[in-house]
């Protein structure tokens, strides 16, 4: 199968794709916080006269070269993504699994939502991803982390590996042995995993990029090789990336075509042998890139 990015709406193209066909979905839909996304693109040159401070205290001079950014305001968030779930439990295959990825504002609500269309049993995990980068709130506890909801089509079929994640320190490692200390723990539920750098060789640019090593983990866990994997929220294109280097096939969607210009400057930087079909919104097909 050839890897896919449509540019168009997700939910136009989830009807597309045939039932049970897909082995792995994540998503993670715009959080609903009411204003448009931002990203600055910044290049940054050491100079020792520079106005900015940076890294063990370097300085450097910044120069503005664009911006992505997309509308992150919905009145009705859960009536905008409710039928593009529905969407989702059909197209994915019976030994298949859903991550969506969230944040406190609507995370409940989404919750309740997946129970009734999955069903309470199929419920498999709620994944906390912990960070510690962002803003400080001086009137609440400052927010360090995000939710990912975990379902499967069917509890007794579905496909999950913890041999082939990758695994964390100790975070004691002086109570286990030098052997296990070295080999590392497997994952738990709880993720402390930093943020894509603004500074970092990983940043595209794009507001609200995922780590790679995220998407990594639950494309290891969640399929297998040749497989195929699903985000119809594709943003940067970070869950196609970690796919293909995993050597599992994807299906990329998304409305914004500052999202799709990402995804196709991040392939072509990064992973310039792929083989990936660009498909515009009328689902015409526009130059492949190999």
């Amino acid at each position: 199968m050839k890897n896919k990015v449509f540019h168009g709406d997700n939910l136009a193209v989830l009807k597309s794709i045939p039932d049970e066909s897909i082995d792995l979905i994540y998503v993670d839909p715009p959080f609903n916080t009411g204003v448009t996304q931002t990203r600055e693109l910044k290049k940054m040159t050491k100079n020792a006269n520079g106005s900015v401070k940076g890294f063990k205290g370097e300085t450097y001079n910044v120069k503005n070269i664009g911006s992505y950014s997309y509308s992150d305001s919905y009145y009705d968030f859960l009536d905008f993504l409710k039928p593009r779930l529905v969407e989702a439990k059909r197209v994915l295959s019976k030994k298949g699994t859903l991550y969506v990825h969230l944040d406190y504002r609507e995370v409940h609500y989404v919750k309740v939502f997946l129970d009734e269309l999955f069903g309470r049993n199929n419920f498999l995990n709620e994944l906390i991803w912990a960070y510690d980068y962002g803003g400080k709130a001086k009137k609440r506890w400052p927010t360090k982390h995000d939710t990912i909801l975990v379902y499967v089509k069917d509890i007794k079929k579905y496909h999950f590996s913890n041999v082939d994640v990758d695994r964390e320190p100790y975070m004691a490692p002086g109570l286990v042995t030098e052997e296990k200390a070295k080999r590392g723990k497997l994952p738990t539920d709880v993720w402390w995993y930093t943020i894509v750098s603004p500074t970092g060789k990983e940043k595209t640019g794009y507001p609200t990029q995922k780590p790679l090593g995220i998407l990594k983990r639950i494309i290891s866990a969640s399929s297998k090789e040749g497989e195929t994997v699903l985000d119809f929220f594709a943003g940067s294109g970070t869950t196609g990336e970690a796919a293909a280097a995993l050597k599992r096939n994807f299906i990329l969607v998304d409305e914004n075509a500052d999202a799709v210009l990402v995804i196709r400057k991040r392939f072509a930087a990064r992973m310039p042998e792929l083989d990936v079909e660009y498909i515009d919104a009328t689902h015409k097909k526009v130059k492949s890139k190999k």
